[in-house]
């Protein structure tokens, strides 16, 4: 079979019967001899609405030189991305994991369109990576995904850094008297200092690391600062990679397996990486047509350490990390200890362990202090951990890091939706040893599983992060930290437990037995389930209307497809 006769693009452009196809090409600025290339997609999901995206049209502008530079015909295209923290706090956050499929949706309608031989995408907001690698895999065409890259750290008043999650906990700050009007300004004008994506350990970076390690990325992709040579120079050379991955063959359901999988969650968990994790790389196995449930989560995480002293719950942004080495050197140590299969292919055309091959160890570096020793972890254990219970028939998500305490039985208050709460927490209802309940934010009930880092920030500003429980069928930012219960399954809007709950009831979250329940009896609940009344949905037309009548429960990935 000749390379011409293994060209998926040439239904496109193949043959007499194409001249019309090609004399569009050509108006766009193709040759002859592109007929003759790989045609390569370039997902480019830039938008100046976010800072973690303005900066991407140059990247992608990078990837096309790449891709010429290999012997491949680039053809740019669009994706839509919606911002998580500019929607956060408001109904617009209803948006944010509904983007994850569209996005996934849009580039399986450009590329499978076109008929792409490969495909090249470049993201920076949370949800990007996850629709990107899901698109990829959908479409099973050679692919190779690059992180638009993390945002230098902001300086405060004291010298300190900061971030976007600073700003959300000075409000909370700034409701219990602790910061007045101008230290919330200072701290808001100094927060984002420029283009990338938020500098923790959040979602953004939590995906990009899990991608890296999956190994559908190049090499450092994940820690290469947003605003650098380093991350120009790898762009580029992402465009060269994937015309050898076309020439290879090698496709993303050969690289997306389960022990690739492992390899991105331990890589999350050794990192303390976001809960949005869970959600993500079931949706990304779904795709890939490889199976993973939450009990992997659990099996994983009951082998692999916290390590990373990085916020939220630490003291380090990504660029800290970089400063150090970056992902690569993490990898090695991690690998080094067992913990990794080193035989997985990746976009490389090498093996995990190969690209690993010259790469000293994290452990290498005496002076640095972001990783911690395998001996003297932040956590012997993973810090997500999944619960089950009356409360979580299906299970839930609980994230642990940087907690003194793991367990808190409280009188519940109870809230319908996200911004009765909040009122709440600015009116100083809440109290130490509640156990806050804000249901109604489920994937139907949203609709869209909102994330809770307002509430979170709120509480955490006022001091009571390490005192309060707080769960919800929604979502987590990645920059949320305190004994928080997320993706409860299922949720109340489609009549599961939380629904029932009552003010006052005593409600147990204990992360080391791995409960989550309510103190009632059956009978009680029983009763209380004849009496429940399902509501109608809260959308009757649009994208959010189509997400709440096909999602499925956030225990399989709150997928649409």
């Amino acid at each position: 079979m000749s390379a011409d006769d293994k060209r998926k693009s040439l239904v496109t452009t193949g043959g007499v019967g194409r001249a019309p196809n090609r004399a569009m090409l050509r108006a766009v600025g193709f040759l002859d001899d592109d007929f003759t290339k790989p045609m390569i997609g370039v997902a480019s999901l830039y938008s100046d609405i976010t800072p973690c995206n303005a900066h991407l049209d140059r990247l992608a502008r990078k990837a096309i030189e790449g891709v010429r530079a290999g012997g491949g015909v680039p053809q740019i295209f669009g994706a839509p991305t919606a911002s998580d923290g500019i929607m956060m706090g408001h109904q617009g956050m209803r948006y944010s994991l509904v983007s994850r499929e569209v996005i996934a949706d849009s580039i399986e309608v450009v590329s499978g369109g076109m008929n792409h031989d490969g495909l090249i995408a470049i993201g920076g907001c949370d949800k990007n990576m996850p629709g990107c690698l899901m698109g990829m895999a959908r479409l099973n065409i050679p692919s190779i995904f690059v992180y638009g890259g993390s945002i230098l750290p902001g300086t405060g008043a004291h010298g300190e850094d900061l971030d976007i999650v600073s700003i959300f906990e000075a409000v909370g700050k700034h409701q219990a008297g602790k910061l007045d009007d101008q230290g919330v300004h200072k701290i808001e004008c100094e927060s984002c200092p420029g283009a990338g994506s938020c500098g923790g350990m959040y979602t953004a970076n939590t995906m990009s690391s899990a991608i890296e390690a999956m190994g559908m990325s190049l090499p450092y992709d994940a820690s290469n600062p947003a605003v650098s040579a380093a991350k120009e120079r790898e762009t580029m050379q992402a465009g060269v990679a994937l015309v050898k991955l076309i020439q290879q063959g090698l496709k993303p359901r050969d690289i997306i397996t389960r022990k690739s999988l492992e390899n991105a969650y331990t890589f999350v968990l050794a990192l303390g990486g976001s809960t949005n994790a869970v959600l993500h790389l079931m949706a990304i196995a779904r795709e890939a047509d490889v199976e993973w449930t939450l009990q992997d989560f659990d099996r994983v995480g009951a082998k692999v350490p916290h390590l990373a002293d990085l916020k939220p719950g630490g003291k380090y942004v990504m660029h800290d990390l970089y400063k150090v080495g970056g992902m690569p050197p993490v990898l090695k140590a991690l690998l080094e200890a067992g913990m990794l299969h080193g035989d997985c292919i990746t976009v490389t055309g090498k093996t995990l362990a190969e690209n690993l091959k010259d790469i000293p160890s994290i452990y290498r570096n005496p002076k640095q202090t972001v990783v911690l020793p395998l001996e003297k972890p932040l956590h012997a254990s993973g810090h997500i951990v999944i619960l089950h219970g009356n409360l979580a028939p299906e299970g839930a998500v609980c994230k642990i890091a940087g907690l003194k305490s793991t367990k808190i039985t409280g009188p519940a208050k109870v809230f319908d939706g996200e911004e009765k709460c909040f009122q709440a927490i600015a009116s100083r209802q809440i109290k130490a040893g509640d156990v806050v309940v804000i249901r109604g934010e489920g994937p139907v009930g949203g609709p869209g599983m909102r994330e809770m880092l307002s509430i979170t920030g709120a509480l955490i500003g006022q001091g009571l992060g390490d005192s309060v429980g707080l769960i919800t069928d929604g979502r987590f930012s990645g920059g949320t930290h305190g004994l928080v219960v997320g993706h409860v399954a299922p949720e109340a809007w489609v009549g599961g437990p939380l629904a029932l709950l009552k003010d006052g009831d005593s409600v147990t979250i204990d992360a080391a037995a791995k409960l989550l329940a309510v103190n009632l009896s059956e009978a009680e609940l029983t009763k209380r389930r004849e009496a429940w009344k399902k509501p109608e949905l809260r959308e009757k037309r649009g994208v959010l209307a189509k997400y709440a009548k096909t999602v499925r429960s956030a225990s399989e990935g709150a997928v649409t497809s």
